[in-house]
């Protein structure tokens, strides 16, 4: 068994993946991820309804859906200290019983006012924190040289981002939008208990630390750098999934469902290649990946901008999703060769970086049809953004190749 190397036989690793970490406690991580992260946007395929039961401005429904982007970005700092502090099982099963109780509370009383769902949203951002939790929850498990593909299948519970696009919608048809909050429970609930069950704490988890010992990592540019990296992979990914149904309903003039529909492909091809992404990088390092991830996200998100109709948005709208997703798995292959000793804080500060990056660009969105009438600003401006990225990258790569890349003996 896995656990028969981690725990009796250290000096001989298994150079297998499946048989080099823990496959009960992936699954789990994969599975509470994939479901916090169906909450956690569930006000992006319901803000059409919702702006229209409450009359939401442009920029109001732009803050609504990024509110869960912000206060999971906090969060996750919060939950990265916790996991280091308690373990991630506990911290997970404690992040996902509050997740609960909110929706539940949100559903029997209601949500009737702009305040009232920015209140729902700061909830729903613990589901956003599960990020800090479920990686370091899987990564502690496996080796340097599997820890792309291990945080990119755990990461791949960005796919519940579909989830809630596909179902949202028309359960909010059926049923009204409300009753989509309680629905949302039955799932969660039945994830718990399978995380329950299969989640295992990995040995040898690092002692607990100070704040200040937490925090010793921003202390050090490479810390920032990847932080930054993922502000526009990650954010990009989060802030498309918030905010795509309301784009498609009134930039094209769909329905909600139909919306719903395709934000899901979007998000899908995001959510599929992420682990792909995280094998990417493995074989050929982490900074060739994002440099080309840099350079497809920014023109893609640049066509977005001035696409004509509703198929060329789409087709703009995918390879932006396939990049950013890849770019998704190349920033944490890189965070746990660089910082192993602190991958539970640096995984909470890296994701919290990602949710507000998503902030910004689900806000921005709003702003720019408030001020302008058009999405296009906001979505040139990300472009530009990712243009940046790309520089800074270039400015760091020879430094980590030569000094903790080659330490760590793993392609970056």
């Amino acid at each position: 068994m896995a656990t028969a190397y981690w725990e009796d036989n250290p000096a001989k690793p298994a150079t297998g993946f499946w048989s080099s970490g823990h496959t009960p406690t992936l699954i789990a991580a994969f599975l509470y991820f994939d479901l916090a992260f169906m909450v956690w946007v569930l006000l992006g395929p319901l803000a059409p309804d919702i702006a229209k039961t409450l009359a939401l401005t442009p920029a109001q429904k732009g803050f609504m859906v990024a509110t869960p982007t912000l206060a999971g970005a906090v969060l996750r700092v919060v939950n990265g200290l916790l996991v280091d502090r308690i373990g991630p099982k506990r911290a997970g099963a404690i992040s996902q019983i509050i997740v609960i109780a909110g929706l539940l509370s949100a559903w029997a009383l209601g949500v009737n006012s702009f305040g009232g769902t920015v209140a729902l949203g700061v909830i729903l951002g613990f589901a956003g924190a599960s990020f800090a939790i479920a990686l370091p929850l899987a990564s502690r498990w496996y080796p340097p040289e599997h820890q792309g593909k291990a945080m990119g299948l755990a990461g791949m519970g960005n796919s519940g981002t579909v989830l809630a696009a596909l179902f949202a919608p028309t359960l909010a048809k059926m049923f009204g939008w409300n009753a989509v909050l309680g629905l949302a429970c039955v799932p969660l609930v039945l994830v718990l208990i399978a995380y329950l069950a299969m989640a295992k704490d990995a040995p040898g988890r690092p002692a607990p630390k100070s704040l200040t010992e937490y925090l010793q990592p921003l202390r050090q540019a490479d810390a920032w750098w990847l932080m930054g990296f993922y502000a526009v992979t990650f954010g990009g990914f989060v802030g498309l999934a918030a905010s795509l149904p309301i784009y498609f309903t009134e930039r094209f003039g769909l329905t909600t469902v139909t919306a719903g529909y395709c934000t899901a492909g979007c998000v899908f091809a995001g959510s599929l290649v992420r682990p792909m992404g995280g094998a990417l990088a493995d074989a050929i390092g982490g900074v060739k990946a994002l440099t080309g991830v840099f350079v497809v996200a920014a023109l893609a998100l640049a066509g977005v901008g001035i696409a004509p109709t509703l198929e060329v948005a789409l087709l703009f709208f995918v390879v932006a999703m396939l990049a950013l997703g890849t770019g998704n798995g190349s920033v944490f292959q890189l965070v746990p060769q660089r910082f192993a000793a602190e991958i539970g804080v640096m995984t909470g500060l890296v994701g919290m970086a990602g949710g507000i990056g998503g902030f910004y660009l689900a806000s921005s969105l709003g702003l720019a049809k408030q001020w302008t009438g058009s999405f296009a600003p906001g979505f040139l401006i990300f472009a530009a953004l990712a243009l940046v990225a790309l520089g800074g990258l270039t400015l760091v790569k020879a430094t980590w190749r030569r000094t903790w890349g080659a330490a760590a003996g793993v392609r970056i």
